[in-house]
């Protein structure tokens, strides 16, 4: 098993993987181009490509290989699209995740007409431990801090999760079973509230919520880590990768595990500050 990747402080946890040392755009650039030809992979699992220029960089600089599958992103869809989102749906902007998904849209196209055989994966939130985005473990820290939890309006919005390690099971089943369908969305088959999720962190962390509800027109990621905006995957497709997921109570019971020994490595925002 090979890594690619500029993150030595990973790769470096797992004594498993070969390392290789490269940034994105390094990739596709003399003297280190070739450097990668002389390996032949058996399948190449990108999920760092962001842009069609990182998947043209890469298979450019790839020798040999048998299978692509890319991670891409449910960002893809725009919020006007009949939920929820089948992978037929059209693609476009979506207004609140911008150029993210304009991005990943040229990184399909780009590995689509190079590479017509790949297979391109779109999950929702992705959570579980090594989660270093500020979600889980923003509830997670106020309820150690017992802090009162502020919850944008009734908190019903509904939110799609996938745990990390079953984006990991998919890729293992596709490889295995070779699916017909090559773009399928992956997701939990249900979501759940804003609400009944930061109640679920505050059970895993040990604490009991009190939530003060939030009616004034303030923009929503300023105290908390989402956007006003509800959507789901039909991730329909899926199952047929016979794939069983993880219960969410039980990914963030995870989560909490991770968090505990790894405060320092989640990627703060000024929530709290706000709040306060």
């Amino acid at each position: 098993i090979y890594c690619m990747s500029y993150d030595l402080d990973i790769i470096e946890k797992n004594n498993d993987w070969n390392l290789l040392v490269y940034d994105d755009n390094e990739i596709a650039s003399l003297p280190r181009i070739d450097e990668l030809k002389k390996y032949e992979f058996d399948i190449v699992i990108d999920v760092t490509a962001y842009t069609g220029e990182d998947v043209n960089n890469l298979l450019a600089a790839l020798g040999s290989y048998k299978e692509y599958i890319m991670i891409s992103s449910s960002a893809v869809y725009p919020e006007f699209e009949n939920q929820p989102f089948k992978e037929e749906c059209i693609v476009g902007k979506n207004k609140y995740w911008g150029k993210y998904g304009t991005n990943k849209i040229d990184a399909e196209v780009a590995l689509m007409k190079r590479v017509p055989s790949a297979y391109i994966l779109r999950p929702p939130y992705l959570y579980g431990p090594m989660n270093n985005v500020y979600r889980e473990a923003f509830v997670f820290e106020c309820a150690m801090a017992d802090r009162k939890f502020y919850l944008p309006g009734t908190g019903e919005i509904k939110l799609h999760f996938f745990h990390i390690n079953d984006l990991c099971k998919c890729i293992d089943a596709i490889i295995v079973s070779k699916p017909k369908t090559h773009v399928m969305n992956v997701g939990n088959y249900d979501t759940i509230s804003v609400r009944a999720w930061v109640e679920m962190g505050y059970l895993v962390a040990g604490r009991n919520v009190e939530f003060e509800e939030v009616y004034e027109r303030i923009e929503q990621r300023e105290y908390f880590s989402f956007y006003d905006y509800e959507y789901q995957l039909d991730v329909t497709n899926q199952s047929m990768l016979h794939l069983q997921t993880i219960p969410l109570i039980e990914g963030m019971r995870e989560s909490f595990e991770w968090y505990k020994s790894n405060q320092n490595s989640v990627n703060r925002k000024n929530y709290m500050e706000y709040i306060d």
